[in-house]
């Protein structure tokens, strides 16, 4: 019961106070394990992904900050969230993560770790790489925009609906971590993973990965296929 409260609540605030638009809601399916890798611009990243998604077993990496807000505890607590340290190396929120994603769970990531205080895309982490490879499950990269802290309060006193966008691309997958080079081979898969997510946001989203070998790689693909 408290997980259908939890989300009617989150139905009900996307509807209510953005306009929203979906694409590529067919590259997410509906059963199996994978990771859901998102930018990160405000704080209604999250209720967007379990919007978009739809999944009861979402597997959702929740700031420990979080922890102090009675509230945050309660929305925590009915969809299941994981608290977890970011300035540490929190082994048992990774260690559960990763056995409730094997189980055929989606886990839902942003590789960037916080909110981008520039607006665009910032220096991705390999925490989601490792656990995707970690793991050996598709990865789907989720682009977002509109979802900026600043936009949305600035559009809601001017009585306006923020514009929000979610776009969800293909699923590709990372190859197995070695024993060696290992944190080689993170750098290369996280930048990957972020490429792919800069290749589906508008040029002024993709901040510091803009001018990546790979993200233009990526977008000439597209040009040619389109």
């Amino acid at each position: 019961m408290g997980y259908r409260i939890a989300i009617f609540i989150i139905r009900l605030v996307l509807r209510l106070f953005t306009r929203l638009e979906i694409h590529g809601m067919e590259n997410l399916p509906p059963s199996g394990s994978y990771v859901i890798a998102s930018n990160h611009l405000g704080r209604l990243d999250p209720a967007l992904i379990y919007y978009v998604s739809g999944r009861r077993d979402i597997i959702m990496l929740i700031a420990e900050k979080y922890q102090k807000s009675a509230l945050w505890r309660w929305f925590a607590r009915q969809v299941d969230g994981i608290f977890v340290d970011r300035f540490g190396a929190d082994f048992g929120a990774v260690r559960q993560a990763l056995s409730r994603l094997r189980k055929g769970g989606v886990l839902v990531l942003a590789p960037e770790g916080t909110r981008s205080q520039t607006e665009a895309l910032i220096e991705g982490k390999p925490g989601v790489s490792y656990m995707a490879a970690k793991a050996g499950v598709p990865i789907i990269p989720v682009a977002i925009t509109g979802t900026e802290d600043k936009k949305v309060v600035s559009s809601l006193k001017r009585l306006r609906r923020p514009k929000v966008v979610a776009r969800a691309g293909e699923a590709f997958t990372l190859p197995l971590l070695k024993g060696r080079d290992r944190d080689e081979a993170l750098l290369e898969y996280t930048d990957e993973i972020m490429c792919r997510i800069g290749a589906l946001l508008p040029p002024e989203y993709r901040g510091v990965y803009a001018e990546h070998p790979r993200l233009k790689e990526l977008l000439q693909g597209q040009l040619q296929s389109g």
